[in-house]
């Protein structure tokens, strides 16, 4: 398994924490062969608490937890960072890798698109969706969330090791 790995910042816009320390991670075609074995991968690396469905089309993060998303079938186009951040196209066998505060939503997706998630040692998470009364609780819980002991995709050897300090 090989991949190009492309990191995007993306500052806090005053209702999308977003996360100052932690790059987000896009490993573009990282599971590419095996798209149908990405939960698998993820369970692997230490990466559980997992599910298969799509991606919400509301603004959204996690302040408690980092999440990976990996596309198992179809394409996306997701929002990334807040109304203020990125479009990134996604297709089968890509994984992105959010760190807690990360804002996202879904723009577009193909009728077979199916992304699966996964948190690091199974944590849960919350669903914060950018009220201006959640920011400085969200802000916390996001400063407290441990960097993870293992890359989801490449497990002690990966990329997010050595991007994420």
């Amino acid at each position: 398994m090989n991949s190009t790995v492309i990191t995007f910042r993306f500052d806090d816009d005053g209702i999308i924490p977003n996360n100052h320390q932690l790059p987000v991670l896009l490993y573009l075609g990282a599971a590419k062969d095996k798209p149908s074995q990405m939960e698998a991968l993820f369970n692997y690396h230490n990466w559980r608490n997992s599910w298969t469905n799509g991606v919400y089309d509301f603004h959204h993060y996690h302040s408690n937890s980092h999440e990976v998303l990996g596309v198992k079938s179809g394409s996306s186009t997701i929002q990334v960072g807040g109304e203020l951040g990125k479009a990134i196209e996604l297709h089968a066998g890509d994984i992105i890798l959010l760190p807690a505060g990360t804002g996202h939503r879904r723009l577009s997706a193909s009728q077979d698109f199916q992304i699966v998630g996964a948190y690091p040692d199974g944590m849960d998470y919350n669903l914060r969706r950018g009220k201006e009364s959640e920011l400085p609780l969200a802000l916390e819980e996001i400063s407290q969330v441990p960097i993870p002991e293992t890359d989801p995709v490449y497990g002690f050897d990966g990329p997010m090791r050595s991007l994420w300090k």
